[in-house]
């Protein structure tokens, strides 16, 4: 559980300089179609950004509120245009209740259906997208960068949001400065093409990296009475993988432990999972591990089972 200030310093140089880097060969490299592949490794920088921020939300860098929020606020709103208070609440009503159906905002049924009870319940859009949900999963990870500027902005309007001024002017400040970047450097097409890449790799990398934690495992409603370890252990996937694996999921492949220890810095919970393990299986808790591709089967194979019941629907009333 201690914080590890020299391991979080030389991430964080290391990602601020690749950052530099990455708009700097954008600067140098100039209005030519070369520029997709700077948009693919701002793709995959951004995502580790977020990881970043994640991590700062969850206090496991520093144990204070203050320079939490503001490093967090710069990275994230200033950095990437996520906004830090949005993803903060989120992300903390997730950790409170993971998949439940009722309070879990990450299994809303909003767009996607994750259980039968919801996939008979559907209105409007999830009753369409449903039906096919796991052959358009991926489709709409494309959109899911997008779709986090978007909430951010509009989370600047709840009533809840704190310093929204603050989030706000970072947050527009992010979206002028990479416009403007954008439209002086490259020609209006490559510029267009882009920002697609861009944003469409970026959210594919998200979906990648929170996808498998949970999505195919069992979803609970008010009426299941799980202890506190039940509830975070029986509703996460760990994700088998090695050190790559460590890196590309910023620790997140260790779901389990993560969610039993929410503030422990995330190059510790590899060295947590044994302990965890071997706990779960003296007191006779199901704990389950798997490899990257098992961990998207199973979740696509369970949103198509889910989503049967609209199916079956659709063909009747055609």
């Amino acid at each position: 559980m201690r914080r590890r200030p020299g391991y979080y310093t030389v991430r964080l140089s290391l990602l601020g300089l690749l950052f530099a880097g990455g708009w700097t060969a954008f600067a140098l490299i100039g209005d030519s179609w070369w520029q997709m592949g700077v948009a693919v490794f701002l793709a995959v920088l951004f995502g580790q950004v977020a990881l970043i921020a994640h991590d700062l939300a969850h206090r496991q860098i520093f144990r204070t509120r203050r320079p939490s929020e503001t490093i967090g606020r710069l990275v994230g709103n200033l950095g990437i245009g996520m906004g830090y208070g949005w993803w903060q609440d989120k992300h903390t009503r997730h950790h409170a209740n993971p998949n439940h159906e009722e309070l879990d905002p990450d299994v809303a049924p909003d767009l996607l259906v994750w259980s039968e009870d919801q996939a008979h319940n559907a209105k409007g859009i999830a009753t369409v997208l449903g039906r096919w949900q796991a052959f358009l999963f991926y489709p709409l990870l494309t959109l899911e960068g997008m779709n986090l500027h978007v909430q951010s902005v509009l989370a600047l309007f709840k009533p809840w949001m704190k310093h929204r001024v603050l989030e706000g002017v970072l947050l527009f400040t992010h979206f002028a400065a990479y416009l403007a970047v954008l439209f002086l450097v490259l020609s209006p097409g490559k510029a267009v093409a882009f920002l697609v890449v861009h944003q469409a790799l970026f959210g594919v990398y998200l979906g990648n990296i929170f996808a498998p934690n949970h999505k195919g495992m069992p979803t609970v409603t008010a009426e299941d009475d799980l202890d506190f370890l039940r509830k975070q252990v029986l509703t996460s996937r760990n994700v088998k993988g090695g050190a790559f694996m460590d890196v590309a999921l910023g620790g997140l492949n260790y779901q389990i432990e993560h969610h039993l220890f929410p503030n422990m810095p995330s190059v510790h919970l590899r060295r947590a999972q044994p302990i965890v393990r071997d706990y779960c299986a003296e007191i006779g808790v199901p704990y389950h591990e798997t490899g990257f591709v098992r961990s998207h089967v199973e979740a696509l194979t369970h949103m198509h089972r889910v989503g049967a019941p609209l199916r079956a629907g659709h063909r009747a009333a055609a």
